[in-house]
């Protein structure tokens, strides 16, 4: 059995930007034998984000969120995992709402308050961080930035991939809402000729987990 890496994805739009880079990662990884476990958090039994009822920093439960719904078995899966990919497209400069409710409850419960020892989590494990982006690269990167400090304090050592200007619809001039902020033939050639490059690098990003 070979290294056990979960997949979060944190978009709901299958088959565009995210998922398709997260799908050819989980492809690369199961041909070189990992063992794959993957999250699509919009299809998940209702959740929230941290309800700050502080069950983790009781010594029974520390490093275990107590909160029973739909993230639970994905931070169980985390927990028990060799290395971790989550993806999130950015929305409003941040990441999705399902995003920052696994964000919350992932972190809060390795948080000890101690001065001595501020993270509890025993087991550290490599993770890679994607946003998608329809804003630029250098728009997006700092948002990842700061959530890559985080992770590396509480998870372990996080390598960033963004993929900035994304195309987000299959044919723009078929609506009626006349997007002027865009200019739609630059992201067409983007999605049509650099686009797929990125899903190689991802990929090979993907397989620095094994």
């Amino acid at each position: 059995m070979g290294k056990k890496i979960v997949v979060v994805n944190a978009g709901p739009r299958i088959g565009w930007n995210t998922d398709t880079l997260l799908s050819s990662a989980i492809t690369a990884l199961k041909e070189k034998g990992a063992d794959v476990e993957r999250f699509d958090l919009f299809k998940l039994d209702k959740y929230t984000g941290c309800v700050s009822c502080f069950g983790c920093k009781k010594e029974a439960h520390k490093g275990h969120c107590v909160l029973k719904d739909g993230l639970t078995n994905v931070l169980d899966a985390i927990r028990s995992a060799d290395g971790l990919i989550i993806g999130s497209p950015n929305y409003l400069s941040n990441c999705t709402a399902s995003f920052r409710a696994l964000f919350e409850r992932l972190i809060f419960q390795n948080l000890t308050y101690n001065v001595e020892k501020p993270c509890c989590n025993e087991k550290m494990i490599p993770v890679i961080l994607l946003m998608t982006s329809n804003a630029p690269d250098t728009t997006t990167m700092p948002i990842v930035e700061g959530y890559k400090g985080v992770f590396e304090r509480f998870i372990g050592p996080t390598k960033t991939f963004v993929s900035g200007n994304t195309l987000q619809l299959k044919d723009y001039d078929k609506t009626d809402w006349k997007w002027t902020l865009f200019n739609v033939e630059d992201k067409k050639k983007r999605h049509e000729e650099v686009f797929p490059e990125e899903v190689k690098q991802f990929s090979s990003l993907a397989l620095e987990l094994l």
